[in-house]
This record gives C-alpha cells, structure tokens and sequence, in this order.
C-alpha cells in the first residue's frame, strides 16, 4: 500500500512540473492561450488530488486545513488564475514528495532488519549436517553458522568467531568473539565457519523479538497524525473569514482567491510530519524504535523518569563477582577454567555466567566429555583428564562441610548472591558465586536524563529495600520505592504524575501494567522481546540504557524544529494573507511567494535530519583498540583481586603461614601494578578525551593508593621476614589486605563506570 501511494505521489509531482515548466516555456515564445491550456492541466491535477485528500479526512471524522488547498484551487480556476492554479499543484506535490521521501528513509532501516530474517539454520546430527527451518531450532542444539550467514537464534560460540554486528549495535567493525561468549541472533558470521550452542529457540531469539517490534513500530507509524490536523478548527475558518472579508470590502474575488493561495498552509502539513520522521529515523540509528510521533511527542515532553531495577539499571542477569577456593586444591584461576570448560554444554544461565567470565579473563577453555546432568542437582564430566562436578551445595559439599565452605555460604547470604559449588578429582574444591550487578553505564545515563530535562528519576522495584536502596545510592535516583507488586506500581506512576509527564522504563513481563499507564512506556529488548515491548511506547534494541537520554534528546530536537519550522512558515503565511487581502498580492505572485515559504519551512524542518547533541560518548577506533586491550587485561587481574581475599581469610594468628601473601605480594607488583600503570599512562589519556579530564581525577588518585598500598603490604612482609609472626603482626597484615581489596573492588567500578562502558561492544559487568 505505502509503494503505490509513493508511485502516485511521484507521477503527481512529475505531472505537475512538466505541466508548469512546459505553459511556462510556451508562454516565454508567446503561445498564451497553450500555455494556459497546460497551466489549467495542472490546476486540475492539484484539484482532484487535494479533493481526494478531504473526502479521506471526512471520512475518518478528521479536521483538516486540506479544505483551504482546494478552495484555493478551485477558485484559482474559477476566476481565470491558472498559472497560480498550477504553482500551487507544484507546491502541494513537492510537499508530499519529500514526505514520503522523508517516511521512506525512516522506514528503510526497519525494512532492512526485516529483509535479513533467517529462514533456515545448519544443525549438527553427530558427524551430519542438516538444513532445517529455523522454527525447528531447540535449546541445546549445535548449529554450524557458515562465512557470511546470520546468526539464527542466541545462542554461546562453541569456536571463536568474527562477527559484524551492526543489524544490532550500529557498530560498523567486525568484533573478535572467543570460543564460550554469548552472542545473540541478528549478526552476522564475518569469519570462517563456527559452532554455536543454542541457547533459546528462534521465536525467543533477539532477532525474531526485533524482527516483531519493528512490524509493530510500523503499524502504529501510519497514518502520521499531522500537527495541521490539530490546528485546523482555528486556521481554516480565519482563513475563510480573511478570505471573505477581503471579498466583501473590495467587491473583487480575486482578491479572495490570492488570500486562499497563500494560505495554502503547506508549513504546517509538512513541516512538522518531516521533522517527526526525521526524529524518528536518527533514533532508530541510535538502537531506539520509537513507535510513531505521538509518542515521540510524549517523550520530548517528559519531566518523570521510573525505573525497575532488574534489567535496566542492573544486566538482569546473573555475572561472577567472586570466586572462593579451598586450600590444596585449584587456583581461582584454574578452577574457574575447569568449570567453563564443562559449563560450555549446558544452556542454564548460571553456566552461561561462568562461561563468560572465563572467557572475559582470557582462559582457554576445553571441550569436555562424558558430560552428563544430573536433574536438579548440577552438572558433571571429564576435563583435561580431571572429573569436575558443578551444582548445589548438599551434592558437592557433604555437611557440616570445611570452613572455606561455611564462608562462601555466608557471604552469598550476606550479599543477595547465587552460589555454584565445584568438585575436583571427587573432591569439594571451591565456590562461584554469582550477582545481578549494576551496570556500568547507568550512574552516567541517569547523569544524561538531567541534563535532558528529566527532573525527577524514581527506582520502582519488586525487590528488597536494602538492596534497592543501595542500587539507588550508587546510581543517584531521587526516590526508592521497594517491594512493589505491578499494582503498587501503577499508584507510584499515578503518584509522580503530579511532577510532570512519566516515563516509565523495564524489561519484564510484570512491566507491562506500568508501561501502559505511564504516559510513555519504555522497554528493553536486546536480549530478545517480552509482553513489555508490546505494551511499551519506545523500545531499545541495544543492550545500553544511556541510548534513553539520546532518545529524549532527539525526540526534544525533533519537536524544537517542528516548531521552529511551522512557527516561521504560517506566520510568513500570515503576514502574506493580509497583504493580499489588502490586494497588494494577485494570486500568481502570491502562489510563487508560497512556494519560498513552503521550501524555507522544508529546510528548516530537514534540519532533524542532521546529528543534534548527543549523550552518547563515541570512540575514535585507535581508542577503542587501546580501551579494548586495557579491558582484557583488568579482567585477567580479577583473579588476583580475589586472591587477596582468600589470603586475608586464611590468615590465623595462630602459627601463622606467611607464605601464601608473600606469593601473592609478588603477584601484585609484576600483574597488578604494571596493569594499573598501563591505565594510567593509556586508559587516563582515554578518558579524559572522550569525557574531559576532570573525569580522570577519581581514577588517578585511586592508581596512586593502590600503589602505595601494595608498597605498605611489602615493607610489612620485609619487616616480619623470617622471624615468626607475631598476632599483632597477622592481624596488621590482615587489615592491609581487606583495606587494598576493598579499594580495588572500589577502583574496578569506577574503571567499569568511566571507561569500560565507553566502548562500543562493552560487556562490562560493573563488579565491585
């Protein structure tokens, strides 16, 4: 339907030119009566075109300022004015052409994730191939992605890849992903072939969740409620009353006719569709569907932002903050890349967790076998010769259990954490325990929405207040309201409303209440769509909250310009009315005038087009390559923050074993002080040139304590140095390394929050 209204539009508008420019060249050699002829043509284009537009509006029970473009045309042919007549067609052909220019652009991005759906998927059956639709997809199965494919379904790499994943993230540069990450449907295998583990089925998958958003996001896309609509009860009768007043003092109703002409209200019919559209296709760039402008109306206009807390300010998803072993058995290190190791045939998302944890450290993981599961106890299996068992405690730990066990429990109740047990070689080894963290970019995006205009930002949460009151401090929300069920929801939403228009953001299925009644909802739909993307307003496509204060910010331009745009073009429009009625205009000039002010409101409106202020903070790729290094590198160092715990918590004063911190104290000036001096001289520079550099201050200063911890924890080593410890000198050297854990717990947040999150493929977790 849209391709034939866009063909009759062209043929209307190549009709009308041909016919103004041909009268035009017959007039200039002195053929009046044809060029007339052909003048009139064109009038009666316009006529029937613009009479057609009416009749659609009267019959949905719309006002419309359409009705002026007709009376003027039908009394331009009425009083001989057909060369006006024809400027006008033109004038009202154009119009609609670069409307549906401008529509067309915002639609091709939508239409072009459409176009790359998968229809079929390569499934593995032992040493077979087979293609098979990919509604046939399952979780658990190998699927093998060919060099130039689309990733099916979301699935965890089984090799590593090379993917271009621009459909989803806008990033134009192939991403290296190593064996055991996560990857979601949509992107594209720009590599050789690779093994992927399916994770979800295709009508779960990211892609198939976008896929449905966009046919939705089109739906409610047309018709373009138009601002001209709104504003016809007030224009088109002061416009007949201009019109008629001049007719009657004058007794000429030329005059009439020249008042009708001008007043074609072009401005508003297009000007404001076209910097709506225009709005609208820059914020589908930057990873947001906004479905239709009213509701980027509604979003400009928002002073009331409500969160939930589980996906949005938080990954909603489980990730490793912590890694606790026994004594003689493995390292944090080894430990963890024996569970990967194993963890990489099980889809559970707890296995997804360890999985990419260990991928993230940069451990080279194997593929198991003998893998079996047991039912609701955990998960075994060979690895590297070694038997490894993962799952709950009573399967892993026989009770009471050793101390380091005791521990880890504590600490997972103490910290709200989920916890995985290991066990080596049929021995219990150690313990993963596992958060829903912060995530990174949210202290920075709430920073965004107050600098857009959001006056209020409200966390609204199911979960418990002391957990919810501490996600709220950290990221800076004005109000807290913990262990909401969605009708307490709904009464927070209608409570705010007193402070401005709400904007109420989730990701879940409880959500969908509370985006409904707030007056725009918003959703987040990279991990794959849920009931709340159908009830919401406004849907982000990328796994990065901050794109919220861009899409307000565009959504604020994009109203700024419609205003801008029909503000200066009907109050030309105006002024022209009262010089024509004043019969200082004839229609001809009157109709060529029109066009100027029509093109001038066009131009202004396609100024949305063009990048406005951003929030979003884009990388040169040289800066990207170094955050990128960087980053490896400080997840590789984890391992040696967590150790410092397990030292400190081994720590007796009772013949105290010194050896362990020595060990570690070599760990930390050859792995960990090289890394914080490499950010200092690279990751620092970084920085301050994409934020500023008094983003750099907090990070600086923690570079130096940290280097001057380390020192204080050496000069102690070297002062007790073989004598035997004292008590004194057990608890002194325990309070330095829960003092240096803690301000590097600390310091990785504020890495992860400043710089990390910067880059364009971030997964940074926010731990600590």
């Amino acid at each position: 339907m849209d391709g034939v209204r866009d063909r009759v539009t062209t043929a209307v508008f190549a009709v009308a030119i041909a016919l103004l420019g041909a009268g035009g060249a017959l007039w200039a050699v002195g053929s009046d009566r044809a060029a007339g002829a052909l003048w009139l043509g064109g009038a009666a284009v316009g006529l029937v075109s613009s009479l057609a537009t009416t009749v659609g509006a009267l019959r949905e029970h719309r006002p419309t300022v359409d009705v002026i473009a007709l009376l003027a045309l039908a009394g331009a042919l009425a009083v001989g004015e057909f060369f006006a007549g024809a400027v006008i067609t033109v004038m009202l052909a154009s119009g609609q052409l670069l409307e549906a220019r401008a529509d067309a652009r915002a639609r091709r991005e939508l239409r072009l994730l459409l176009e790359r759906s998968p229809r079929t998927a390569r499934r593995r059956a032992g040493d077979a191939v087979e293609e098979v639709p990919v509604d046939a997809v399952g979780v658990g199965d190998r699927l093998l992605v060919r060099t130039g494919e689309v990733v099916p379904v979301d699935g965890r790499l089984l090799t590593a890849g090379t993917l271009d994943e621009a459909a989803l993230t806008g990033e134009p540069l192939p991403v290296e992903r190593p064996a055991g990450d996560a990857i979601r449907s949509g992107v594209v295998n720009a590599g050789p072939p690779l093994d992927l583990l399916a994770t979800t089925a295709a009508a779960d998958s990211t892609y198939a969740g976008l896929v449905r958003l966009v046919e939705q996001a089109q739906a409610a896309s047309a018709p373009f409620v138009r601002l001209a609509d709104r504003l016809a009860v007030l224009f088109v009768p002061l416009t007949l009353a201009l019109a008629g007043g001049a007719w009657a003092v004058a007794g000429d109703p030329v005059r009439a006719v020249a008042v009708l002409v001008v007043a074609t209200p072009c401005p508003l019919l297009l000007a404001a569709p076209i910097a709506y559209i225009s709005g609208l296709s820059r914020a589908t760039r930057a990873g947001v569907v906004i479905k239709g402008g009213g509701a980027l109306e509604r979003l400009a206009a928002a002073r009331v932002v409500l969160f939930d807390k589980t996906g949005t300010l938080t990954r909603g998803r489980p990730h490793l903050v912590d890694v606790v072993t026994g004594p003689g058995g493995p390292g944090a290190d080894d430990l963890l890349r024996l569970a990967a190791s194993l963890d990489q045939m099980s889809p559970h998302v707890l296995a997804s967790a360890i999985v990419t944890a260990a991928t993230e450290r940069g451990l080279d993981l194997e593929l198991p076998e003998e893998v079996a599961e047991i039912h609701g106890y955990g998960l075994g299996g060979e690895v590297a010769g070694r038997r490894v068992a993962l799952g709950k405690r009573s399967w892993i730990v026989p009770e009471p259990g050793p101390e380091w066990a005791r521990r880890a429990r504590r600490r997972a109740g103490l910290e709200g954490a989920l916890s995985v047990y290991a066990a080596v070689d049929g021995e219990p080894a150690g313990a993963f325990l596992l958060e829903d963290v912060i995530r990174p970019d949210a202290p920075r995006m709430v920073h965004g929405l107050r600098e857009a205009g959001i006056r209020r930002v409200v966390l609204v949460t199911g979960d418990r207040a002391d957990t919810a009151a501490t996600i709220g401090r950290i990221v800076g929300v004005d109000a807290v309201h913990a262990e909401c069920d969605p009708a307490d929801k709904l009464a927070v939403i209608e409570a705010e409303r007193g402070a401005g228009a709400t904007v109420m953001v989730g990701d879940g299925v409880n959500d969908a209440p509370a985006l409904a009644a707030a007056d725009v909802g918003v959703a987040l739909a990279a991990r794959g769509a849920t009931a709340s993307s159908e009830a919401a307003d406004v849907v982000l496509t990328v796994d990065r909250v901050d794109a919220l204060a861009d899409a307000i910010l565009i959504a604020q331009r994009s109203r700024r310009i419609a205003r801008e745009a029909v503000g200066i073009g009907m109050g030309l429009s105006l002024a022209a009315m009262v010089v024509a009625a004043a019969g200082l205009l004839a229609p001809a000039a009157g109709a060529v005038l029109q066009e100027g002010i029509d093109l001038l409101a066009i131009a202004l409106a396609l100024r949305a087009v063009l990048p406005g202020r951003s929030h979003t903070v884009t990388l040169s790729p040289a800066d990207a390559a170094i955050g990128r290094e960087l980053r490896a590198e400080h997840e590789a160092s984890l391992a040696v923050v967590e150790e410092i715990r397990t030292v400190a918590d081994a720590l007796s004063t009772r013949d105290a074993d010194l050896a362990p911190a020595r060990r570690l104290l070599v760990r930390l000036r050859d792995d960990l002080l090289a890394h914080e001096r490499a950010d200092e001289e690279s990751l620092v520079p970084l920085v301050a040139r994409a934020l500023g550099p008094s983003a750099t201050y907090a990070l600086s200063r923690t570079h130096a304590e940290i280097e001057h911890q380390v020192g204080r924890l050496g000069r102690l080593l070297d002062d007790i140095g073989t004598n035997a410890a004292q008590p004194e000198d057990v608890v002194e050297l325990r309070r330095l390394l829960y003092g240096l854990y803690g301000v590097l717990r600390l310091h990785n947040a504020q890495e992860e929050e400043t710089a990390f999150s910067l880059l364009p493929d971030s997964p940074a977790a926010g731990r600590g």
